[in-house]
């Protein structure tokens, strides 16, 4: 018997910062009520990486790289299946970029944003006990997810690039599942939407349009109980308005990415995901790659 939370990617999402670039498979996969996850990651990227991509950087050449933890309860809501998961890092940013004219270095460390999520599979995944689990077969899952930012991350208004983004956002997306014998396919649609920085930098008011997401994900499930996945994302919109004066960083971007996961016993398993860039417009050209242990509990395990 297997079981899967889609926490362990998310973790990797906060080096880079924003929602609209998740690659998270199975994230709507069913799991027994009662399971609790918990996951230690450490991420790194290169490139030109910002916690907000529409920054108006030029020629960035960055590093985010730290560690996170993350916690996720899998739950009934009125017998149909879901769940709650909550994450944050501790990362440091270094490098350079340039801004008008003139190059800057930036090197910080800090905690970033807290993200606090709540998702519901209402077709295909009922709420089931762990042994109804171990009889239960995956055929077609439909579900939903809302996930909020909290801005509690180190934010410096007098810089550019900050660990925060000192702004509410929240995501909502729908999601599809599909399984056929050893293989999963997966997609969901999402939209990012974001509350109003009145204190960006040097003071400025900078609104920024809703995000809106397109993830796919082709996940191949091996007997030993290992998994692949070969996951993909496009996102595009997130045109910021500074002090009333619109700006020109339409996002509409591109990214390719492989997980695997490998258990250890029945209670712990490790993961490997990797992403790049395959087609940039503003922002967020850049490599990334993260290592996962994930160790689960309750539930009748």
């Amino acid at each position: 018997m297997r079981t899967r939370s889609g926490l362990s990617v998310l973790l990797l999402l906060h080096a880079a910062g924003v929602g609209a670039q998740d690659l998270e498979p199975r994230q709507y996969s069913n799991a027994p009520v009662g399971l609790n996850f918990l996951v230690a990651a450490y991420a790194t990227q290169d490139g030109s990486v910002l916690f907000d991509p529409a920054v108006p950087l030029e020629n960035a050449d960055l590093s985010i790289d730290g560690p996170a933890v993350g916690y996720a309860r899998s739950l009934a809501f009125g017998g149909l299946s879901g769940k709650v998961d909550v994450s944050v890092a501790h990362v440091c940013i270094s490098g350079s970029a340039d801004y008008q004219g003139q190059r800057y270095t930036r090197n910080v460390c800090g905690v970033t944003d807290a993200k606090m999520r709540v998702g519901i599979n209402f077709i295909g995944a009922p709420a089931l006990t762990m042994q109804e689990f171990a009889r239960n077969r995956q055929n077609l899952v439909v579900g939903a997810s809302l996930q909020v930012t909290a801005p509690v991350g180190d934010y410096d208004p007098a810089r550019l690039v900050n660990i925060g983004t000192n702004r509410w956002a929240a995501k909502a997306e729908i999601g599809i599942s599909k399984a056929l014998r050893l293989w999963t396919f997966e997609v969901a649609l999402g939209g990012t939407f974001h509350e109003t920085n009145d204190d960006f930098f040097g003071g400025s008011v900078r609104e920024q349009e809703p995000i809106y997401s397109l993830q796919a994900h082709v996940v191949r499930t091996f007997s030993s109980g290992v998994w692949l996945a070969v996951d993909s994302n496009r996102y595009q919109g997130g045109t910021t308005t500074t002090d009333g004066t619109l700006n020109r960083d339409f996002q509409s971007n591109k990214r390719l990415g492989l997980t695997l996961s490998v258990p250890v016993n029945s209670r712990q398993s490790v993961k490997i995901a990797m992403s790049t860039g395959i087609s940039t417009r503003t922002g967020t050209d850049f490599d990334t790659i993260g290592a996962f242990w994930q160790y689960r509990w309750g539930g009748g395990l």
